[in-house]
């Protein structure tokens, strides 16, 4: 069994909202990426979907968007993306999500080689545009649940297993770290996968990749993959 990642699907087949204003490499990126997806994904594998999954505003939107990924090969492991306004409760989405998609809130998965687990994370302190006022509630509700997160992962973890994250926003900002990355380190994270950012082909700066405090940090959103899932090698 393999893993895989590949984040910001931002997918809208059920409602107008083509990705292509944002850049023709966007252009029936769906299609893109599920020729791609086939060509390396197999079903016994594990596919880790950090957010953005679909631009619905609610679950009966986004079941379009659902189900063409439940098509796909493999197990999808997904966490909350900003745009994913469909995310109802965790039990509810435990009831209605087709089988092949696993959400993860508070909690983790043991996904074969690797125990997975995330949340979807926050504009931080020093993130551009961070307000105090409005985004330090969330910010502090993001690292408690990063915590329960990583409790959970904990006891999934037996010492042969790497221990992989999931956070939408990127917890390292321009190379320095945050309470995020610092939590990341403390527990033991080997390796965190994140998406968010986007930007034109060719213009995507270095270090988006690094590593920090013995924590190994991707950005896998699809567009800087070329709409193709990335083998992890844990």
């Amino acid at each position: 069994m393999l893993l895989f990642a590949i984040g910001d699907l931002h997918l809208s087949l059920s409602s107008d909202k083509p990705m292509d204003v944002f850049g023709d490499h966007w252009k029936d990126h769906h299609i893109v990426l599920e020729r791609n997806w086939r060509e390396v994904v197999g079903t016994s594998d594990t596919v880790l979907v950090p957010g953005d999954i679909s631009w619905a505003m609610d679950m009966n939107g986004a079941m379009a968007d659902l189900q063409w990924l439940d098509g796909l090969p493999g197990r999808k492991v997904i966490v909350k993306g900003n745009h994913d306004y469909w995310w109802s409760s965790i039990s509810r989405m435990r009831e209605i999500l087709p089988e092949s998609i696993v959400p993860l809130q508070n909690d983790a998965l043991d996904a074969g080689p690797a125990v997975v687990t995330g949340t979807r994370g926050w504009l931080t302190p020093v993130s551009e545009g961070y307000s105090g006022d409005d985004d330090g509630r969330v910010y502090r509700r993001e690292l408690l649940r990063l915590g329960m997160a990583l409790d959970a992962a904990g006891k999934l973890m037996d010492g042969k297993k790497r221990l992989v994250a999931m956070m939408h926003y990127p917890p390292v900002v321009g190379g320095r770290p945050t309470e995020f990355s610092r939590m990341l380190s403390e527990r033991g994270v080997d390796l965190c996968l994140y998406g968010h950012i986007h930007m034109a082909p060719g213009t995507w700066p270095d270090g988006l990749d690094c590593e920090l405090d013995g924590v190994e940090y991707r950005l896998v959103s699809a567009d800087r993959l070329d709409f193709r899932p990335l083998e992890l090698e844990v």
